[in-house]
C-alpha cells in the first residue's frame, strides 16, 4: 500500500511573488449584443452610441474597441438616454424616475465611465418636507436644450419641469403646467378630457428658446421659453404617440395610435391650427397598429426620408415587428423578427447646414442592432464589426482556437467575405466611429468558435475587445429536411403589399433540433475540422478556397455491437442527401460518420497528423479513419447490468462492499468533527486574521474588510452550525458514492490522442484514451501507418487499435479530461507543432505520465505501469465538483522568458482553482460566475493561455482573464470638449478589484483606482498597458450576473464572512487533511 504524506510548510515569500507575477483574476469585457436592452441613444458630435438594459447597465460604444461600461446602484430599467452633445457626458432616466448623469473620465490617458450625479425627483407634494417643489409624478419624456446645460422634463401629469443638468437640481419657477397652456387654447377644445401625458419634446435646431411640446391628447404647443407664452398651437385630436420637427422648424410631423401620421405648416395660417397639411395612413384603410416614433429628415434633393416604427395593419401584420422608411414614391418596410425598442439616423446636425442628408439609420432591436446604408441604392445592410447576435441561433457549444497561423486566417476572413459580399461604393461604412482605441495590435490571432442549434458553426475573431463575426459553416444542406418546403409555402403566401424586406440575422427557431451542433474541433495546420451534432452526426469538413461540386460518404458506426435487449427510443437520425452537392467557398464535408443508435454526440478530437478522429456518445465511443473512410474501432461503455437497473436490488456482494465503504466515511468524518468542535473559536479567528491569504497566496486578507468582533460573531456561528450541517447534508457522502449501474455511466466525457508509452517504457508510439461517466478510462495502443510522401491518403494497411490499459476510479466520478505530460511535466504539443517545429519537442526520453481528472479529484499516474504519482482531492472537503478542466500556459509580466504550465478548473460553485503541473499545488482560487449560474458554469471554456469566456446571457459572453500578462481589456480615450473645471470632486466608491489572491477589495475615493499598484503590469507584457488600465471600461462585474459589491463594513453578511473564511481556507484544508486521505488504499483498479 502506498502512502503519501506531505509535510505542511510557511509560505515561501518568493514563490508568493511569482504568483502575483503569474496569476491575476479580471473580467474584462463583454462580447456580444447586451441582455434585454430597453433604451439609444448617439451623440452625432462624438459619434458614440449609447445601450441601456433592463438591468440598468450602461453600455456606450465607439470604433472597434472602444467600448465604456456602466451600472447603475438600483437594478432599474432604463428608460431613456441623451447625450450631451460632444461632452462625453450621458444623462440617462430610470423606470424608477430617477436622473443619472454619467461621464467619461479619462485617467493617464485612458478612459472609462463614472457616474457623476443622480437625482431622485419627489413623487409626492412635501415628500422630502425640504423644499416646497411641486411633485414631479412620473417623468415620461426628457429633452436637452441650451447645449446640454438645461433639460425639460415632461411628465405623467401634462407639467414641464426644468433640471440644471450640470447639478441635477430643479429649477424653481420655470415650471410649465398643463393649466397655463390650456390659457392659450380655444374655449370648445379646452372643454372635455384633459390634455393627459406630455408624450414629447422637441428643440429647435436654430432657436433653442423654443421648445414643442405633444400631448398624448394630441395637443401640439411650440412654447417660447424667453416669453413664457405659446408662439404656435395645433389642435390636434387624436391620441398622440411621437413627433418630430423638421430642421429649418417650418413642418412638423406627428404620429398617432390609430397608425397614421400628419404633416403640419408651422408657418402657414394663424394660431391654432385646426387642420393638418397631410394626413395619411400608410397601410390602411383597415384598423392599424400605432406609430410609435417618427423621424423627419429632408434632402438636398427635395426627396426627404420618412421614417417610422409600426402602424401596421392590425389583423393581418399586427404581430409583426417592422420599420417603414419612405423617400418620395420608394417604401420599405423593414421586417425584424424581435422587437423595435428604438432607432436613430445618423445626419448632420450642424446648424449651418441647411439639410440632414441621412447617412445612416440604425434600429436597436430586442435581440440585435442593424444598421442601413441610406446613401447606396436599395439601402443595404452595413456589417456590424461587433454587437453582432451571438444567439441568432441558441449557442449549444463553444471552442476557442489559439494562435491561428496567419494564412489559415486569411483563408477564413476570405471565405467570410465571398459569403456576405459588399457592393464597391465606400459609403457602406459602419456609422459609429467615436473614440480612439490605445490598445495595441494583437500579437497573435485568437478563433472563438460557436456551435448553434440551427447547425451552423460561427467562427469569431476574439483576437482583441470587438468580437467580429468572420464566417458562418452550416451543416443543414448535407440532410434531407423540411425547411425549404416550408419557406417556399410561405414565400407564396407572401403579398406584395406591404413591401416586407427581411432584415437581420436573429432566427431563434430551428427546422430540425436534430442538427443542432454538440461538438467542435478545429486543426490549425491543415485547417480540417469536426463538427458532431444531437443525432449522432460526425462530419469531418476541409478548408477550401474554391466552390465545388462532391458527394459525401457516409459510414455507420455501431456502439451497441449488437448488444441484446436494447431498444432505442429516441429521436431517428438525420437522412443525407444522395449525389453530388454544390458546397461554397469554405468549409466542405469530406466524410460523414453516423453513429448509432443516433444519440448526441458528448466528445470529440482530431487528429490530423494520423488521419483519425474519435468520437463518443451515450453509449460508447468510435474511432474512423478519415483517410481511408474506414472505421477502426467501436466499443461499447454501457455497464453490464444497465439493462437490468429495473429487475430490482443489488447483488449481496455489491450491497455488503457498498455498505462497508459507507461505514468507513461515516467514522473517518465523526473523527474529522470531533476535531472541528474541540478547536477553540478564538483559535479560529485567530488564524483567519493571522494568514496572509493561506494557500491562495494573496496580500489583502478579510480583517481589512470586516471587523473582528463580526468574524468572532461568524466562527461562534459555524461553530454551532457545523455539526448540525453535515448530518443535514453530509458532502462527502453526498458526492462520492455512484453506483456503477448508474443509468448515465456510459456516457463518453473525453477523448485524447498521444504519442505515449503506453506498452513498456522502451517504445512510445500512437494512442488514444477515453474517459467515461463511470469513472472508467480506456487507453488504446494505435498502428497508424505512415502515409505516403505528398499524399493525403493513406496506405492499404488499415489503422489498428489495441487496448492497452483500462483504469477504473474506484470512487467512479465521471473523468473530465485526460491529458499526457511528458519527460518534464510538460503537455504534449498538438499535432504537426513538433513536426513543423512550431513547438517545443516533447522530452521522450524521461518517463511519461497521464493526468486524469475527474469531477473530484485530479490524479497523476505514471506510464507505462499506471501506477499513482500525486492527487488532489477537491471535493472531499469542500463539496463542489469539477465541471471544466484546461491546461493553460502562464507567463510571468517580470520575465519575458518565464512562463508555467497550470491546470485550470471551474467547479460547480462557479469557482475557478489554478494547480501546479505535475505537483498539483493549489496555487490561486477566485470567485468567477455565481453557482446559481448553471448555464454559465455549462458555457465556460478556457484558452491556452490563461483567459476564458463563458455566457451571462444568452447573448453575451462575459471574458475573464487568470494571467497577470495576457489581458485582453478596453484601452480607449474619447476626444471630449467640456470644461476641465466642471469636474467636481466627489468621493464616490471605485468599482470591485480582482486581487491575485481572489479577494475583492474596495477602494474609496476617484483619485486611486487600485488596492495595491502593481508595478509589474505595465513591465513585459504582451499587450503594454497603462497602469490604470486594471480598471478598464468594463471591469465592473457585469450587470447580468448579479455580482455583489461589499460597499461598506455595515452591509457584510454572515453569508459573506463565510465565503471570505473559505476561500482562504479551502486550500489549506486540503494540505492540512491530505495525509489523512492518502492513507487510504489506492483507488485505482487496472484491468
Amino acid at each position: 500500500m502506498m502512502k503519501f504524506r506531505f509535510r505542511r510548510q510557511g509560505a515561501d515569500p518568493q514563490r508568493e511573488k511569482l504568483k502575483q507575477e503569474l496569476f491575476a483574476f479580471h473580467k474584462t469585457v463583454e462580447h456580444g449584443f447586451p441582455n434585454q436592452p430597453s433604451a439609444l441613444a448617439f451623440d452625432p458630435e462624438l459619434r458614440i452610441m449609447a445601450i441601456g438594459t433592463r438591468s440598468g447597465a450602461v453600455k456606450i460604444y465607439g470604433a472597434p474597441g472602444v467600448e465604456f461600461t456602466g451600472l447603475h446602484r438600483d437594478a432599474a430599467t432604463v428608460t431613456q438616454m441623451h447625450f450631451l452633445p460632444g461632452q462625453g457626458r450621458l444623462l440617462t432616466l430610470l423606470d424608477d424616475s430617477s436622473l443619472h448623469l454619467w461621464e467619461v473620465v479619462h485617467h493617464n490617458g485612458c478612459a472609462h465611465l463614472e457616474e457623476a450625479l443622480h437625482h431622485q425627483p419627489p413623487s409626492r407634494p412635501g415628500f422630502d418636507g425640504a423644499s416646497g417643489l411641486p411633485s414631479l409624478a412620473r417623468i415620461t419624456v426628457v429633452l436637452l436644450v441650451a447645449a446640454g446645460d438645461l433639460a425639460a422634463l415632461g411628465t405623467e401629469g401634462g407639467s414641464v419641469f426644468f433640471l440644471d443638468v450640470p447639478t441635477l437640481t430643479l429649477l424653481e419657477g420655470q415650471t410649465l403646467g398643463p393649466d397655463e397652456v390650456l390659457r392659450s387654447v380655444p374655449d370648445d377644445y379646452r372643454c372635455g378630457k384633459a390634455l393627459g401625458p406630455v408624450e414629447s419634446l422637441q428643440g429647435h435646431l436654430r432657436d433653442p428658446t423654443k421648445i414643442l411640446i405633444g400631448y398624448s391628447r394630441g395637443l401640439l404647443v411650440i412654447w417660447n421659453r424667453a416669453a413664457r407664452c405659446a408662439d404656435r398651437i395645433f389642435l390636434g385630436n387624436q391620441q398622440l404617440e411621437s413627433v418630430c420637427w423638421e430642421r429649418s422648424g417650418r413642418t412638423l410631423v406627428s404620429s398617432h395610435s390609430d397608425g397614421s401620421y400628419a404633416v403640419w405648416a408651422t408657418d402657414a395660417g394663424d394660431s391654432p391650427t385646426t387642420q393638418p397639411t397631410v394626413a395619411t395612413t400608410p397601410y390602411g384603410p383597415f384598423p392599424c397598429k400605432a406609430i410609435s416614433k417618427i423621424l423627419w429628415r429632408n434632402c438636398a434633393s427635395g426627396e426627404h426620408f420618412i421614417v417610422f416604427s409600426g402602424g401596421m395593419p392590425r389583423a393581418s401584420y399586427g404581430d409583426r415587428h417592422c420599420v417603414s422608411v419612405l423617400q418620395a414614391e420608394t417604401l420599405v418596410t423593414l421586417d425584424f423578427t424581435s422587437r423595435v425598442i428604438d432607432f436613430f439616423t445618423v445626419h448632420s446636425t450642424r446648424p449651418e447646414d441647411e439639410f440632414d442628408e441621412p447617412q445612416a439609420l440604425a434600429v436597436l432591436l430586442e435581440e440585435e442592432l442593424v444598421v442601413l446604408d441610406l446613401q447606396t441604392p436599395g439601402w443595404p445592410a452595413v456589417p456590424a464589426p461587433y454587437l453582432a447576435p451571438l444567439h441568432s441561433s441558441a449557442i449549444t457549444c463553444s471552442a476557442h482556437v489559439a494562435n491561428v497561423p496567419a494564412k489559415l486566417w486569411a483563408r477564413i476572413v476570405s471565405a467570410g467575405e465571398q459569403q456576405n459580399p459588399q457592393p464597391a461604393s465606400g459609403a457602406s461604412s459602419w456609422p459609429i466611429t467615436g473614440g480612439r482605441n490605445l490598445a495595441q495590435e494583437p500579437t497573435q490571432r485568437g478563433l472563438l468558435l460557436t456551435g448553434h442549434e440551427d447547425g451552423t458553426v460561427r467562427f469569431w475573431d476574439a483576437s482583441g475587445v470587438a468580437l467580429r463575426p468572420l464566417y458562418k459553416l452550416s451543416t443543414a444542406g448535407l440532410f434531407q429536411t423540411d425547411c425549404e418546403h416550408a419557406d417556399s409555402l410561405a414565400q407564396a403566401a407572401e403579398d406584395d403589399w406591404p413591401p416586407f424586406r427581411k432584415v437581420g440575422c436573429f432566427d431563434p427557431y430551428s427546422d430540425d433540433p436534430r442538427l443542432g451542433v454538440q461538438k467542435v474541433a478545429l486543426c490549425k495546420y491543415t485547417a480540417q475540422m469536426v463538427v458532431a451534432g444531437t443525432a449522432g452526426q460526425v462530419l469531418v469538413l476541409e478548408l477550401s478556397d474554391e466552390p465545388s461540386d462532391q458527394a459525401v460518404g457516409v459510414a455507420s458506426v455501431d456502439l451497441l455491437q449488437d448488444r441484446e435487449g436494447f431498444t432505442w427510443k429516441g429521436h431517428e437520425r438525420l437522412s443525407p442527401r444522395t449525389g453530388p452537392l454544390p458546397w461554397p467557398a469554405g468549409f466542405q464535408p469530406r466524410a460523414l460518420v453516423q453513429c448509432l443508435p443516433p444519440a448526441a454526440v458528448t466528445a470529440v478530437t482530431l487528429h490530423a497528423e494520423w488521419g483519425l478522429v474519435a468520437f463518443g456518445t451515450s453509449h460508447g465511443f468510435g474511432l474512423f479513419d478519415y483517410l481511408r473512410r474506414s472505421p477502426v474501432l467501436a466499443r461499447c461503455t454501457l455497464h453490464p447490468n444497465d439493462s437490468l437497473a429495473m429487475e430490482g436490488p443489488l447483488s449481496r456482494v455489491k450491497s455488503l462492499k457498498k455498505s462497508l465503504r459507507q461505514s468507513f466515511r461515516r467514522i473517518r468524518k465523526s473523527r474529522v468533527s470531533g476535531k472541528k468542535r474541540s478547536t477553540a473559536a478564538s483559535s479560529k479567528v485567530g488564524q483567519a486574521a493571522g494568514r496572509p491569504g493561506g494557500a491562495t497566496g494573496g496580500k489583502a486578507g478579510l480583517p481589512s474588510l470586516v471587523p473582528l468582533k463580526l468574524q468572532e460573531a461568524n466562527a461562534q456561528l459555524a461553530e454551532q452550525a457545523g455539526p448540525h450541517d453535515v448530518e443535514v447534508t453530509p458532502v462527502q457522502r453526498r458526492i462520492e458514492p455512484r453506483s456503477a449501474d448508474d443509468s448515465l455511466s456510459g456516457v463518453v466525457r473525453c477523448l485524447y490522442f498521444a504519442d505515449t508509452f503506453l506498452r513498456d517504457a522502451a517504445h512510445h508510439g500512437p494512442t488514444m484514451w477515453a474517459g467515461t461517466n463511470s469513472g472508467s478510462v480506456f487507453a488504446y495502443a494505435l498502428e497508424v501507418p505512415a502515409a505516403a510522401a505528398n499524399s493525403d491518403r493513406r496506405p492499404e494497411r488499415a489503422v489498428e487499435a489495441v487496448l492497452g490499459k483500462e483504469v477504473q476510479l474506484m470512487h467512479r466520478a465521471p473523468v473530465v479530461a485526460v491529458a499526457v505530460l511528458d519527460g518534464r511535466g510538460r503537455p504534449l504539443p498538438e499535432p504537426y507543432e513538433a513536426s513543423r517545429d512550431l513547438a517545443q519537442a516533447p522530452d521522450m526520453q524521461g518517463g511519461h505520465a497521464v493526468l486524469i481528472a475527474s469531477e473530484e479529484q485530479f490524479k497523476v499516474f505514471t506510464l507505462p505501469k499506471v501506477s499513482a504519482k500525486t492527487k488532489f482531492k477537491l471535493t472531499a472537503h469542500e463539496g463542489c465538483r469539477v465541471r471544466k478542466v484546461a491546461l493553460a500556459t502562464f507567463a510571468s509580466v517580470a520575465c519575458e522568458d518565464y512562463a508555467e504550465t497550470c491546470l485550470a478548473c471551474l467547479t460547480n460553485l462557479g469557482d475557478v482553482h489554478v494547480f501546479s503541473v505535475p505537483g498539483l499545488r493549489p496555487q490561486v482560487h477566485y470567485a468567477c460566475i455565481r453557482k446559481e449560474d448553471i448555464s454559465g458554469i455549462a458555457s465556460c471554456v478556457f484558452t491556452r493561455h490563461g483567459q476564458g469566456f463563458y455566457l451571462i446571457s444568452p447573448s453575451e459572453f462575459e471574458r475573464f482573464s487568470l494571467s497577470a500578462r495576457n489581458i485582453t481589456e478596453p484601452l480607449c480615450s474619447l476626444d471630449i470638449s467640456w470644461p476641465r473645471d466642471a469636474m467636481r470632486a466627489r468621493p464616490q466608491e471605485s468599482p470591485k478589484l480582482s486581487q491575485a489572491n481572489g479577494t475583492p477589495g474596495v477602494v474609496l475615493g476617484p483619485q486611486s483606482r487600485s488596492g495595491s499598484p502593481d508595478p509589474t503590469r505595465s513591465e513585459g507584457t504582451d499587450t503594454p498597458e497603462l497602469p490604470e488600465a486594471t480598471l478598464s471600461p468594463t471591469s465592473v462585474d457585469s450587470a447580468t450576473s448579479a455580482d455583489t459589491t461589499l460597499d461598506t463594513t455595515g452591509d457584510v453578511t454572515v453569508e459573506d464572512v463565510k465565503d471570505f473564511l473559505g476561500s482562504s481556507e479551502e486550500s489549506e484544508k486540503n494540505l492540512r487533511n491530505l495525509s489523512e486521505d492518502e492513507a487510504r488504499a489506492c483507488p485505482i483498479l487496472i484491468g
